[in-house]
């Protein structure tokens, strides 16, 4: 209690107009102190809100990686269908690749309709073919400029000659649906 009656007397002693500046001063400090205590909230607020961002971020960037992924398969899809003519079909394009081994069986197949696109397929038999041969001719199909799908593929060694080996495929070429074209 000492040093309450300390302040008090001391407080009395002031003149009026040191008294006033005291108050002024005091005044300032509690609304730097109000202002910093509602500064802090808003902060902690913001740091929240930061951290709430950042966990989205999170989970929206394997999504975006996944997005463009699917857009360039769709851009890079619909490029190949651009390029299809209305006279092509996998025999055609399997002639195309000069691949032919001893002999060539191509049988066509009834084709699928699915979501805005129509299979033109085929049953397609190579005999004799070297395992270079097979490569090169499955490479052209996939990096082809025309859209393929390989449904079926079976390759056998011949017993006659182990280096030569015979190549069936089911391949469907994928066609925009009649009311699709534009």
């Amino acid at each position: 209690m000492r040093l309450l009656e300390m302040v008090r007397n001391v407080w009395h002693d002031l003149d009026a107009r040191t008294r006033l500046w005291i108050g002024y001063a005091l005044i300032l400090l509690l609304v730097a102190a109000v202002g910093w205590s509602a500064l802090d909230v808003k902060v902690k607020m913001l740091e929240k809100k930061r951290s709430a961002r950042e966990t989205v971020l999170k989970e929206l960037l394997p999504l975006k990686v996944d997005y463009l992924a699917a857009r360039n398969t769709s851009v890079q899809l619909s490029g190949r269908m651009a390029s299809v003519r209305p006279d092509d079909s996998p025999a055609k394009i399997v002639e195309e690749t000069a691949i032919k081994g001893k002999s060539v069986k191509i049988v066509p197949l009834k084709g699928d309709e699915r979501g805005g696109f129509t299979e033109d397929a085929a049953d397609i038999r190579m005999e004799g073919l070297t395992l270079n041969e097979v490569v090169n001719l499955l490479y052209r199909l996939e990096k082809g400029s025309r859209p393929l799908v390989i449904k079926k593929c079976n390759l056998r060694m011949r017993f006659d000659d182990p280096s030569r080996c015979d190549l069936t495929l089911i391949l469907a070429l994928l066609k925009p649906a009649p009311g699709q074209v534009k």
